[in-house]
């Protein structure tokens, strides 16, 4: 749903995903997430023990990567 579509449907966009989502997001497997994490590619928030990975992130790396 476009984010513009969103907001008028009352619907809160999500700012973070958890690391499984955010990979099935990418198509990509969580190792390979885990590996752009490290490589600073995608940035990280944590939250006591969960990681979440901020949906700007995710945008900015498929930009960046030309997609």
């Amino acid at each position: 749903m476009h984010r513009r579509t969103a907001r008028m449907a009352g619907v809160a966009e999500r700012l973070t995903v958890r690391v499984p989502e955010a990979a099935e997001m990418l198509s990509i497997g969580r190792s390979t997430l885990y590996q752009l994490i490290g490589s600073g590619d995608i940035a990280t928030i944590k939250a006591g023990r969960t990681t979440l990975v901020p949906v700007e992130s995710i945008r900015n790396f498929i930009i960046k990567s030309g997609g």
